[in-house]
């Protein structure tokens, strides 16, 4: 199994963050993702996007580091976050990891959300992100994934993208068997864990949330 990780901007990583990357992970760097990167102990081998809010400091580690940079300009139509995952999405590798923080700009955190969903990440296993202490899972068409977390641990399934169709969760308090979630539905919200949780959908990109 072969990692790409995409650090974005928006503050510091969660103090668990580094733990997620595995040793010979693909580290793309958002902009101001790099400052976030490098100091969180990561090395970024890819710096992408408009560069206005990098800071001089890493800015400078990128030229020392030889950090391949792929600057866009200041007027485009994607964010720098977009970016970068489309440049991760050609990477060839079989997980997406996206690191950040929640941040102070709301629309930004859902511009963050609605990027997951894109198709293009679809080829990937799996897509998850962590944004501060907050882990995110997208689960793409025909997709499905196991996490473990403690018993009596809340999550919860959101349908962001559009309807999703044949949802199923085990392990869980309330378990779903082939439903359907709607944008406008809050029927997956603040589950609970007692097992292994496994979520699974047939149609459509679902959104799980562990707060």
């Amino acid at each position: 199994m072969t990692q790409v990780v995409v650090v974005i901007g928006g503050g510091n990583l969660s103090t668990r963050a580094a733990e997620l990357v595995d040793d010979d992970a693909l580290v793309i760097a958002a902009d101001s993702g790099l400052d976030h990167a490098v100091a969180a102990g990561l090395t970024p081998t890819v710096l992408v996007g408009d560069l206005d809010s990098i800071s001089a400091a890493g800015t400078m580690w990128a030229y020392a580091h030889e950090v391949h940079t792929e600057r866009h300009p200041e007027s485009k139509d994607a964010t720098d976050t977009e970016l970068a995952l489309a440049y991760a999405a050609a990477a060839g590798r079989d997980h997406l990891l996206v690191l950040g923080a929640v941040g102070d700009r709301f629309d930004h955190l859902l511009g963050t959300l609605s990027a997951l969903g894109s198709p293009a990440l679809s080829t990937f296993g799996s897509v998850r992100a962590q944004l501060g202490d907050t882990e995110i899972h997208a689960v793409h068409p025909a997709r499905s994934i196991t996490v473990h977390p403690p018993s009596g641990t809340v999550f919860s399934l959101l349908a962001l993208h559009g309807p999703c169709r044949g949802v199923s969760i085990t392990g869980a308090r309330w378990p779903l068997t082939d439903a359907d979630l709607v944008p406008s539905s809050t029927i997956g919200v603040s589950n609970e864990s007692v097992d292994a949780v496994h979520v699974s959908t047939r149609e459509g990109v679902l959104t799980v949330v562990i707060p």
